[in-house]
């Protein structure tokens, strides 16, 4: 990421608990460390079991989740390594004819 932008949300833990179940962690654990501390403090390795009441944890999540934007940079596909660039924080996913 070129350009990271972080949105001060308000914080609903019972929101963000939610939606812990819709997002691959792993996936957003990747993206934090990317990122970098400066951005997103470090996220656990897994959801803990008791995340529901673990306000700390949804403090991170919620962090990571709602409050940072990519706003320019490059998404890479981890399957096929393609390169999706960001700008003005959307991701332009159009493939040509051919790729």
């Amino acid at each position: 990421a070129t350009n990271v932008k972080v949105n001060e949300v308000d914080f609903d833990p019972s929101y963000v608990a939610r939606l812990i179940p819709k997002v691959e962690w792993k996936v957003v654990k990747t993206v934090a460390d990317q990122l970098g501390e400066m951005h997103i403090p470090r996220l656990p390795e897994e959801v803990p079991s008791d995340y529901s009441e673990n306000v700390q944890f949804l403090k991170l999540a919620h962090r990571a989740l709602l409050e940072v934007d990519v706003v320019e940079g490059t998404l890479i596909c981890p399957e096929t390594g393609r390169e999706f660039p960001i700008s003005n924080g959307i991701p332009n996913m159009l493939v040509n004819e051919g790729e």
